[in-house]
Order: C-alpha cells, then sequence, then structure tokens
C-alpha cells in the first residue's frame, strides 16, 4: 500500500479521498489555486502544494506542475478525483513516465471510451447493446440530416468528445436539424476543441440507469445500478440506488452488459457504464442501449458505498497498489435504499444559474452523510463548479430512504447565496417521483410545480420579524412595557417585491407579539429559532436578508433606509452579466443593427457557457466587455439603444 498520495482535485471530493486515505494510514497532499487557499481540502491535508491561478487552466488543468508537486512532496501516486484531469489519457502517461503510479485506469482505456461514437462500435463488438444511430466519420451536414431521417425523429444530436450535458441538442423534426447542428457543432468546439458529432435516436420515456464496475486489469465485476434519471439541463440533480421497478433479470442483464464492457478495455479502479434504458412499458431486459462510460468515480458515487457497503476509494487504492479484486461477484448485495441529492449555489426560477455568495450560515443534518468542501464562511468562487455539499440518506426500504433525505433536506440551513435547497425538497414530495415513476424528462415538465412557493403565512411573517431584530440573541433595550404599553416599532419584510409591513413589540426575555394585518401573534425565541403558533422555526439574519429554513426555505429582504433606487443599469436597454464569469465571444460591435433575441455574447460560468441575447430590437450603442474578460453579477455588458 502507498505510504502518500497526493489528490489532483478540490473541493468535495478531495476532502471525500483524505478521508478513506486517513483510515488507512495514507498520507494525503493537497494541491490548490489562488482561489482555494484557505480551502477546506487545504485544511484537512497533511501537505499542500500551491499550483498556480484560480482558472483551472493555470491551475488545476496544469499536469505537469502536479506531477512535479507529487515528486517534490514524495508521493507515491496521483488520485485525480473527478473532472478535471480524472479522464486525460496524456496525463495519464505523464504520470507513469515520471514513475509515479495514477489511481485509476490506463490511458488506453481512457481513450476506448473518450470518443462517443468509437466507443459505441467497440461495445457493440464486445455485445453491448447500443442505441441505434449514427457515428460515422462523415461530418458533411447534409450526410447527417440524412442519417436523422433514417434513423427517424425526434434524435439527439451529441458531440463525440461530449460530457457533462455540453453539447447536445434534441432535435424534434427535420426543419430544426441544421440550426440544432450548428449550435451543437459550436459549443462542442469552444468546450472540447472538437466539433465532430454522432447522432443517435431519442427515446420518449428515457431513464438514465447506470451501473457501477469495477476491475483490476485482469477481471470486473459490477456493484449494480444507480438511477440518475432527474435531470435538469443534462445535470444530474438526485441519484438513487437501486433502480426503482428494477427486476432481477434485468439487473442481470445490465450487470452483465456493464462487465462485458469493462472487461473489453481491461478495465483497472472504479468506473461507470451508463445506458439510456426506455421506461414506456416498465423495466425490460431488451429496452437498455449502452451511452457511454466514464472512467473515473463518479459523483453519485457514495449511493453505491450505502447499499453495498463497499469504500469505493479504498478499492481503488487497493487495486492501484497491485491488489487483486477484493471481492467476487456473489460476494456482493445490495442492502436497502439510498439517494443523493446535489446541493448547488444556484438560482432556480433563473434557469439554475449558477450563482456566488459567503456562505455566512450554514448547518446540516445530523441523520445524512454529508459530503462536503466547504466551511461556514466559505465563499463559492466563480471559479469552479457550484456545489455545496450532496447529502445523502439511506434506509432499509426507498420509502424509509426518501424520507429521510426529505427530513435531512428540512434540517439543512444555507444562509448567504441562492441555492437550489427549496428545489430539492420540492422533488422529494412530487407525487411520480415519491411513486418511482422517473424519467429524464420529469423536471422540464413539472418545473413549474417544482418551483413554484405558496403564499407566505402570517406565521412565517411573523418569525422572520422577529430574527430580523435579533431576538432571543440580543439585549433589547425597549423590552417591556412603558407607562402607555407596550414600545412598537415597525418592520417591513419584503417577499418576492411584495412588502409586507409589521409592528413589533418585545414582551419579556425572547418573547414578543408582532402584529400581522392587525392580528397579533406571539413569538418565542427558542434554540436558534422561533416557534409562533406551535410551529418551530429556524431562521437566521445575515446583512439586509432574512433566512427562513424548513421544508419551504423562504428568504425575507429588509429594505436598507440608506439605500436608494438609482434607476440605473441595463433592463430593457442593455444586457448585463447575469453572475460572475468569462466572457467567451462578444458577437455584436457599435453601431450594429440587432432584433430582440439576437446573439450578443457567450459568458462562461462554473464549467457552464451561456449566450446573453438581446431583449429588445435596436442598434447597439456601447460594447462594455471583451473576449477573456472576467466580469461580475450585474456588470453591464452591451448598452442598446433605438435604431434610427
Amino acid at each position: 500500500m502507498f505510504d502518500k498520495i497526493l489528490i489532483a482535485n478540490r473541493g468535495e471530493i478531495a476532502c471525500r479521498i483524505m478521508r478513506t486515505g486517513r483510515s488507512m494510514g495514507v498520507q494525503c497532499v493537497a494541491v490548490y489555486s489562488d482561489a482555494d487557499m484557505e480551502a477546506l481540502h487545504v485544511e484537512l491535508a497533511d501537505q499542500a502544494v500551491h499550483i498556480g491561478g484560480p482558472a483551472p487552466r493555470d491551475s488545476y488543468l496544469r499536469g505537469d506542475v502536479i506531477i512535479r508537486a507529487a515528486l517534490d512532496t514524495g508521493a507515491q501516486a496521483i488520485h485525480p478525483g473527478y473532472g478535471f484531469l480524472s479522464e486525460n489519457p496524456d496525463f495519464v502517461e505523464a504520470v507513469t513516465a515520471a514513475g509515479l503510479v495514477f489511481i485509476g485506469p490506463s490511458a488506453s482505456a481512457i481513450r476506448a471510451m473518450g470518443l462517443k461514437d468509437a466507443a459505441k462500435v467497440l461495445m457493440q463488438d464486445a455485445g453491448v447493446p447500443v442505441v441505434p444511430g449514427y457515428h460515422g466519420a462523415n461530418q458533411d451536414p447534409d450526410h447527417l440530416a440524412g442519417a436523422a431521417s433514417n434513423i427517424g425523429y425526434p434524435v439527439l444530436i451529441k458531440a463525440v468528445a461530449g460530457g457533462g450535458g455540453k453539447g447536445m441538442r434534441l432535435v424534434e423534426t427535420p426543419s430544426g436539424f441544421m440550426d440544432a447542428l450548428e449550435s451543437t457543432k459550436g459549443e462542442a468546439a469552444t468546450a472540447f476543441g472538437n466539433d465532430a458529432v454522432l447522432i443517435e435516436k431519442y427515446i420518449t420515456k428515457p431513464r438514465h440507469i447506470e451501473v457501477q464496475v469495477f476491475g483490476d486489469g485482469r477481471d470486473a465485476v459490477h456493484l449494480f445500478e444507480r438511477d440518475c434519471s432527474l435531470q435538469r439541463r443534462h445535470q444530474k440533480v438526485i441519484e438513487e440506488a437501486p433502480a426503482p421497478g428494477m427486476t432481477d433479470a434485468m439487473r442481470s442483464a445490465m450487470g452483465q452488459a456493464a462487465v462485458r464492457a469493462a472487461r473489453a478495455i481491461g478495465y483497472c479502479g472504479a468506473g461507470t457504464v451508463e445506458f439510456i434504458v426506455d421506461g414506456s412499458d416498465g423495466l425490460r431486459a431488451d429496452r437498455f442501449w449502452f451511452m457511454e462510460m466514464n472512467t473515473r468515480l463518479q459523483v453519485e458515487h457514495p449511493v453505491t458505498e450505502a447499499i453495498t457497503g463497499v469504500d469505493l476509494v479504498e478499492w481503488q487504492l487497493r487495486v492501484a497498489a497491485g491488489e487483486r479484486l477484493p471481492c467476487a461477484q456473489d460476494q456482493l448485495s445490495i442492502n436497502g435504499h439510498a439517494f443523493e441529492a446535489r446541493l448547488y449555489a444556484e438560482d432556480v426560477p433563473a434557469g439554475f444559474l449558477p450563482a456566488t455568495g459567503q456562505l455566512r450560515h450554514l448547518g446540516f443534518s445530523g441523520m445524512a452523510r454529508i459530503d462536503t468542501g466547504v466551511r461556514e464562511g466559505d465563499d463559492i468562487s466563480p471559479w469552479y463548479d457550484p456545489m455545496i455539499a450532496k447529502i445523502i440518506a439511506h434506509g432499509p426500504s426507498r420509502a424509509i430512504a426518501l424520507a429521510r433525505l426529505r427530513a435531512a433536506l428540512a434540517d439543512t440551513e444555507v444562509a448567504g447565496s441562492v441555492t437550489n435547497l427549496a428545489f430539492l425538497g420540492a422533488l422529494t414530495r412530487h407525487d411520480g417521483f415519491r411513486a418511482g415513476d422517473v424519467d429524464t424528462g420529469l423536471i422540464a415538465r413539472d418545473i413549474e410545480g417544482l418551483t413554484a412557493q405558496g403564499a407566505v403565512t402570517p406565521a412565517e411573517l411573523a418569525a422572520a420579524a422577529a430574527c430580523a431584530i435579533g431576538l432571543g440573541q440580543v439585549c433589547d433595550p425597549l423590552a417591556g412595557v412603558c407607562p402607555s404599553g407596550l414600545v412598537w416599532r415597525d418592520v417591513a419584510l419584503t417577499y418576492r417585491a411584495d412588502v409586507h409591513p409589521l409592528r413589533l413589540a418585545v414582551t419579556g426575555p425572547a418573547q414578543a407579539d408582532v402584529m400581522v394585518a392587525g392580528v397579533p401573534l406571539a413569538v418565542i425565541a427558542c434554540d436558534g429559532g422561533y416557534q409562533v403558533q406551535g410551529r418551530r422555526m429556524a431562521a437566521a439574519c445575515v446583512g439586509q436578508q432574512v433566512y427562513l429554513f424548513g421544508e419551504s426555505p423562504r428568504v425575507f429582504d429588509l429594505p436598507d433606509p440608506l439605500s436608494r433606487q438609482t434607476g440605473q443599469g441595463a433592463g430593457a436597454d442593455g444586457v448585463v452579466a447575469p453572475m460572475p464569469g468569462l466572457v467567451k465571444a462578444v458577437f455584436v460591435s457599435v453601431g450594429d443593427s440587432v432584433e430582440e433575441g439576437a446573439r450578443l455574447l457567450v459568458l462562461e460560468a462554473m464549467k457552464m457557457e451561456h449566450t446573453l441575447v438581446a431583449p429588445r430590437s435596436g442598434r447597439v450603442a456601447e460594447v462594455l466587455a471583451h473576449a477573456a474578460v472576467q466580469v461580475a453579477a450585474g456588470d453591464a455588458l452591451i448598452r442598446l439603444e433605438d435604431a434610427p
């Protein structure tokens, strides 16, 4: 076994690998960028090495610098985590050439699965079912359009080097094919440096079910399946294991197909074989097809660990150190059910835009496994994925595991950034999801219901008002009564543009009356929250905002008496940055005439590209941002004026 390893990653996965390394007596070396100098993974490491600037290309993608750090610190092996260099075969070869061990598959295995079209041919030869489609080298647009017609609409256009939901378009009719092809090729060229695409049949009720495999280069086993069908914009939101409705026959067929895939490339380490499944008639052994193989540890690996009792990172270290597979297929079994919810800093109503901010208040439930790379007080950086934590719940049955996840989410408290916490809670209450009737289109179909919040209640307003004045947290000089009665003060709360004028009087230590629409409600401060009408609500006041936590978390704004509206900003007269990011391309110049909806520029933020369009027709009056410039949220980018 290794004495010391270097982890070529950051955030929660670096922390998670360190947890296993420590338990095995293996020292762990962290690497960090300028933006991560005080990050949690740096604090937890036995050693830490600075490797460059905040942009991934200047730090976490610098393979030569990372290898030098491993050599200088005496590390014997490098664990890549996921993302960054984890599936870069050139990096694997460089690690090996330096006399180090890469904790993962060989460069040849990564290359074999790196291009979707070549991988599908390889899988067909190995007897793995493949989705009907065109995977050829001819990239002529007319030829691709003809292939799409032969396959039959609807079809998916996918970048052959794609992943993570980028470089993918659904086309439902021939009339939309050429525009979708151009868009896909452009995004693929930007994201992967390769604009080649493939065409696949689109499954009308698709489920995304993947199989965890593990190999030692000589043999392979599977550790059963995960259902990852709950997705938005092709990004996974909640994963579970095992898949609901799975039959023994289909589990056996999918597991055997996944093992054949791993054996075909002499796979070593943890990997995932992803299948698209037609769920329109239940789960059937003849209705699943290979999509791709991820030649690394997956973000959602904890649910597999929960149901099997296997520490996949420990297996990775043991196999990389030369040991054989820790157990045979017949020694693996499923115990109960598990869910993982991905908690992100993102603005769900704005279309799941990634967000930033300082985590001024952060608390997690004690009834779930929490994998995180942040602490209270940390900043969500614009440079990296905005994940705050993975919340993993396990139980003896699916219903119990889901109930535990729901409770763990309700107990999670985040203040300082917008998050998808309320959205995750709504998913756990969704009737279809609770029944196990899932497919990849569920979120898109029901997005309005999943993002809707009911009217704020009087009890919530009362609790928020008490939190705003610090009831139970500070000594209140106006507590009690004066000769003329209680001392009342005005408190105004804004919730989604609606202003709620309230009156509050402190009636004693940790107690107050709040007048809501003329009705007094008694509030008692208790253990980090407030009790109103028999209901306890956790709350925190951060700056000019009050956060109420629970199953339906809410954020109230407090008016700042020193601020005033200036009337400035882009609004309908231009475009502002909806989030911090890097301007990738600008498509217009001063004086250009544009139509409403025309592309103005592309903003890259947290590994995703966002095209910003003209809010109205007009003429470009000013271009205030240029390619390769980093901008902050709210920065004016382009100003429009009326056309002459």
